[in-house]
């Protein structure tokens, strides 16, 4: 597998789609601070870029270059250091000047570090990834690497093969307000995240 972890790394340096399993389902990946890459996964999915990108990141540490934090609420932190890594993705306000086409408005950001050793040594070589489920939009996720280089043959790099994968979705939670709100109850359940503001 480190063979094909040097192959990921290689492409998504060079502005290319990878795909890659999660602790949830397999993703399809680029460096969102890459020209252009970002608009590859779009049109790869079929994805409208009202939709905006999930970042996957190392930990609380690399997070933090995306999000300002005089912006962040007081219980943003605790709930980074408690569910992370984990299926937790955090809505926070966007860095400004962070040059990174992710679709939607532009002021917020979806954030996950996720509890899988692939993705945390790309995002250890590479910095945050843009990430989203290996699918065409409103399909069932993917959970074999097989099943993802079929279904997107010639347009993905390289895929990581890291066996079958198919957990449940992360739970995803604004936090851009003085409490959180649930946008999609997942893997964490809600009670668990409200036990920590």
């Amino acid at each position: 597998m480190t063979s094909e972890i040097d192959a990921a790394a290689a492409a998504l340096a060079r502005g290319q789609v990878v795909g890659i399993p999660t602790d949830t389902v397999y993703g399809v990946a680029v460096d969102p601070g890459h020209p252009g890459a970002t608009d590859r996964i779009f049109a790869l999915k079929q994805r409208p870029t009202d939709t905006e990108l999930p970042v996957l990141v190392l930990d609380a540490d690399q997070a933090m270059s995306l999000c300002p934090a005089d912006r962040l609420q007081p219980y943003v932190r605790p709930l980074m250091d408690t569910l992370w890594p984990g299926a937790l993705t955090i809505v926070v306000p966007r860095r400004p000047g962070l040059e990174a086409a992710l679709g939607g408005d532009g002021t917020t950001i979806g954030i996950r570090a996720p509890d899988n050793d692939v993705v945390r040594e790309l995002c250890r070589r590479v910095g945050p990834l843009a990430v989203t489920s290996a699918n065409l939009h409103g399909q069932p996720p993917l959970t074999t690497a097989a099943e993802v280089r079929e279904a997107f043959t010639g347009d993905v790099a390289v895929v990581v093969d890291g066996g079958v994968c198919e957990g449940a979705p992360s739970t995803v939670v604004d936090c851009t307000g003085e409490q959180p709100v649930l946008i999609r109850e997942g893997r964490i359940p809600w009670g668990e995240i409200t036990a920590l503001v």
